[in-house]
């Protein structure tokens, strides 16, 4: 009774799948024992099922498929390497906005000083879009349209899910920059997408989900989630483990989950259990009422906050008090969703009536129902919402009052650097101001209010620091939440009949979590009306942000260069990592949806929304955000109405159907893949050529040189970059010496099957800053030489000569998503062991997975406290038997010797770093 929900989980685990060896009868002692046994006792984890997006789900079926065929070659049976626990792979990273902006928008602010004229009153059901060409090309029935057909004014009827061509007032399909982008998307990914239906052929245990479905986190928690599952009679709790980050947003619906290397996952999939330390519980007490104006972002945001300076890494945290039930599913899963950020393992919400009641709307049998409720809270993992009800014993208690928060952005640089949204302006300024570095951008004064002039579509625009270029509503975790989605509709929806309108330049975008979140956008009757700012749905897929935006128009790209302009994105995302969205655009901040659709038509960010207006609207009416705001009893009346069981049987339909594409989508059915010596996209890796049976004592570290110096907060974006490929780099390299040209060279994400690219991507991302060249940039030196070199290339040299390499970092190395690549990397560029201050957990463990030892220096020293310039070569002794968190010295060339940790937390990571790494120690059990 006294263990926190999540700890129950684990128990439940460790009872039903103890085996006696994988599973120990002590393991489960020690879960129950939890109060005593917290941080100090090792205890296995068997999640019911494994969930994949395909940036990371590639590399890891590329493994299957090279694990298939170094058994065969070892003399093993193929045809028994498969998954052994339940695996879901969604195709959802592929998405690229090839096209956006719709034909029906906005136009431009007419010139001369004049205002445009207010129409009728349009019902709520009518919008009245702008007149241009019908280019025949959307699906609509009428054939295409020339000039002067069609009389004005006209509308164009809006309430049901079709849109109707504004000119014929025929029903078109599909939205054509979806089509478009479609089409450019199952192009472009073709081998891939080949690969993953050969995979779904022959690989027992795996479901692949294709394109155009939605993401993978959305998928999971709209679709693939059981809460509770039943397998031949027997009950138990749904749990999962992904490759994804965002994986924790199942833990908002009661489902225990978190992200993982793709490495470990790769084990688990295998029928290994998850090792983890047992954790300390966080529990977060939510008290009070929220305010109108805060929307789930600015919840989550506040509670990061919170979290954060409680210091949770590593950390379960989950959720208790009264205002848990004033909570909805959806407000649970975007806090959930963001647990990544503030270093929590995951952020546990148990279920409870609200989470009963959100399943019955989805449409649940009312039997499954009833059985479900049974049996949670059979075995206690049912919160009851009673006060005389007992609360679970935590580790440490966080308390946040609801009612204190308020709406907030992050930015410019890092998700943590949270502003009030009414301190924007003066947050910016601050910016401009400060050196560079985690905020500041270190403006000159006498610049700070340049203006730099630029002709765009036959007008004249002015560009200047915090000018908005990117604002995007994009595919991430925060999209599953209908309020704040309707909340951006709604704000559009007043905006337009206000007479605002967004400047032709800017980057918009709407790319739904999935369909059926463009289901509720359109049968609510908003979906038009965010069509009509510039934020058409471009597709269902991660878009911008992991770097998947389309360039901005060269005007603009210039312009901001030609005046060194701190032009801004904002985006309804996760992540803002400088240069991420665009390498010109150096600022990003992350709303809430209806504020990315207000800064979008302020066109700044350097507004106070409390005293200035967002533009001019009819009649020459100055128009302020608090006169477009929705209420929340607005919200809350469409939302009853819009989300509701049949969107989710529409979803389920959709899944089951699948898409013609891939219906139509041609795949060998081999047991052995047929690799293509000619792919780029699809390479047979090297990480199983020594294949052995029994392990083997660690090797010493040799003479090694730095490959790299890095400083604090080094990310996995920085190791391995998932945006576009630069032309200059050393895999641009690579695919123009196979005959490819920059136009088809795709992302790094949609390259991850292929070892040879992404290689050459490792530390390949423009804002790489290593102490070697002492400005940002993936270079470093080969010191033998003294040549300054691409990073892949100095790796190389160093593999010719035979000289090992390691690499030294500061505090919180490998920080971000998770990110196997980011492991993978460095492992084939020959890093033998990363020395750092400190490392992120998940990233620490994928290094030792792939056999990379991780290093951390005594609590106080660093590199500059010990007098290293990193231009010493270095010896690293290892022990024939080693032992958890050991100290091992390390010896310079110039004679100096220190000692560091090896970060090994427990005996299996010992044992897998034997193996040379997890996917070794896993492929042997098939020899």
């Amino acid at each position: 009774d006294s263990l926190p929900y999540s700890i129950r989980v684990l128990f439940e685990s460790s009872v039903r799948n103890c085996d006696g060896f994988l599973v120990k009868e002590t393991d489960a002692m020690n879960i129950l024992d939890w109060k005593t046994k917290q941080n100090h006792v090792e205890v296995p984890f068997c999640p019911a099922r494994v969930v994949l997006q395909d940036f990371t789900g590639i590399p890891a079926m590329v493994d299957f498929a090279a694990m298939r065929e170094a058994v065969r070659n070892a003399g093993g049976d193929p045809v028994k390497v498969n998954p052994a626990c339940p695996t879901d792979l969604t195709v959802d990273h592929s998405l690229q906005i090839d096209f956006s902006k719709c034909a029906i928008q906005n136009a431009p602010n007419p010139g001369g000083g004049e205002v445009p004229k207010p129409p009728a009153r349009l019902s709520p059901l009518r919008v009245q879009p702008r007149k241009v060409p019908c280019r025949g090309q959307g699906g609509c029935r009428g054939g295409p349209c020339e000039p002067g057909r069609h009389p004005a004014p006209f509308s164009a009827q809006i309430e049901n899910t079709p849109l109707l061509c504004p000119f014929h007032l025929q029903p078109v399909p599909e939205p054509e920059m979806v089509l478009k982008n479609q089409e450019m998307e199952f192009g472009r990914n073709r081998e891939r997408l080949q690969f993953f239906k050969w995979s779904s052929k022959v690989f027992k245990n795996i479901s692949i989900i294709p394109p155009e479905t939605g993401t993978a986190h959305q998928v999971n928690l709209e679709y693939l989630s059981k809460v509770v599952f039943e397998v031949q009679d027997l009950l138990y709790p749904d749990s999962v483990v992904g490759t994804d980050s965002h994986t924790t947003m199942v833990n908002g619906l009661g489902i225990l989950g978190w992200g993982v290397g793709g490495i470990e996952t790769e084990a688990v999939m295998l029928g290994m259990p998850l090792t983890l330390t047992l954790p300390e519980v966080v529990g977060c007490e939510l008290t009070g009422t929220v305010s109108p104006f805060a929307t789930s972002i600015d919840i989550v945001l506040s509670i990061t906050k919170h979290l954060r300076q409680a210091e949770v890494a590593g950390k379960f945290v989950e959720f208790f008090g009264s205002g848990v039930s004033q909570l909805s599913v959806a407000d649970r899963t975007t806090i959930a969703n963001m647990c990544p950020e503030y270093g929590a393992i995951l952020s546990f919400f148990p279920v409870d009536n609200v989470t009963l009641k959100h399943l019955k709307h989805t449409g649940l049998d009312k039997a499954k129902l009833e059985v479900m409720e049974a049996y949670l809270k059979a075995v206690k993992l049912f919160r009851n919402d009673e006060s005389s009800s007992r609360e679970p014993e935590y580790s440490q208690v966080v308390q946040v009052s609801l009612s204190s928060i308020i709406p907030y952005v992050s930015g410019p640089k890092r998700s943590q650097d949270r502003v009030a949204v009414n301190n924007m302006k003066s947050d910016f300024q601050a910016c401009l101001n400060e050196k560079c570095g985690v905020k500041g951008f270190q403006i000159a004064a006498e610049k700070q209010n340049d203006t730099v002039p630029v002709q765009y579509e036959g007008n004249e625009y002015k560009l200047s620091h915090g000018c908005v270029v990117i604002a995007a509503v994009i595919s991430c975790t925060n999209n599953c939440n209908p309020s704040v989605m309707l909340a951006a509709g709604l704000l559009a929806k007043k905006a337009v009949e206000a007479g605002l309108v967004v400047k032709p330049y800017i980057r918009t975008s709407l790319s739904p979590g999935s369909g059926m979140v463009t289901h509720y956008l359109s049968s609510s009757g908003v979906l038009p009306y965010l069509s009509k700012l510039g934020f058409e749905v471009v597709g269902f897929g991660c878009s911008t942000c992991v770097g998947n935006t389309a360039p901005l128009p060269e005007a603009i790209r210039n312009a901001i260069k030609q005046g060194d302009i701190i032009a801004c994105g904002v985006l309804s995302g996760t992540k803002n990592f400088e240069g991420r969205l665009c390498d010109c655009v150096r600022a990003n901040y992350l709303a809430s949806p209806p504020l990315v659709v207000a800064y979008a038509i302020a066109g700044t960010v350097r507004i106070d929304f409390e005293t200035e207006p967002l533009g001019v609207g009819f009649n020459g009416k100055s128009i302020y955000l608090r006169d477009i705001w929705p209420t929340r009893k607005e919200l809350h009346t469409v939302e009853e109405e819009c989300v509701i069981s049949s969107m989710f049987k529409e979803l389920k339909e959709k899944m089951e159907k699948g898409n013609k594409r891939w219906n139509l989508l041609e795949a060998p059915e081999s047991t052995l893949f047929p690799w293509d010596s000619k792919s780029t996209y699809i390479r047979c890796p090297s990480f199983f050529d020594k294949l052995a049976k029994e392990a083997v004592a660690p090797q010493p570290v040799e003479n090694a040189h730095v490959l790299l110096y890095l400083g604090d907060s080094v990310t996995t974006d920085h190791i391995s970059p998932a945006g576009s490929i630069a032309r200059s780099s050393a895999a641009a390299k690579y695919l123009t010496s196979k005959g490819l040209t920059p136009r088809e060279f795709n992302s790094y994400g949609a390259r991850r099957g292929n070892d040879a690219v992404m290689t050459r991507g490792t530390f390949a991302n423009i804002k790489l800053l290593n102490k070697f060249i002492g400005k940002p940039a993936p270079k470093t030196i080969h010191f033998p030489s003294g040549q300054t070199l691409d990073v892949f290339e100095a790796a190389e040299l160093y593999q010719k000569e035979g000289i090992p390499v390691i690499i030294l970092a500061g505090k919180k190395y490998g920080l971000g998503s998770s990110r196997d690549w980011a492991a993978k990397g460095p492992f084939l560029l020959g890093v033998k062991a990363v020395l750092a201050e400190s490392f992120e957990k998940v990233h620490r463990s994928q290094l030792i997975g792939i056999g990379i030892a991780p290093l951390q220096f005594h609590p106080g020293e660093n590199p500059s406290t010990l007098g290293l310039t990193g231009k010493e070569q270095f010896s690293i002794l290892f022990p024939p038997e080693l032992s958890p968190r050991m100290t091992l010295d390390v010896k310079t060339s110039t004679g100096k010797v220190f000692s560091v940790i090896a970060l090994f937390e427990n005996n299996m990571e010992i044992t897998l770093y034997k193996y040379g790494g997890s996917l070794n120690f896993v492929a042997r059990r098939f020899l």
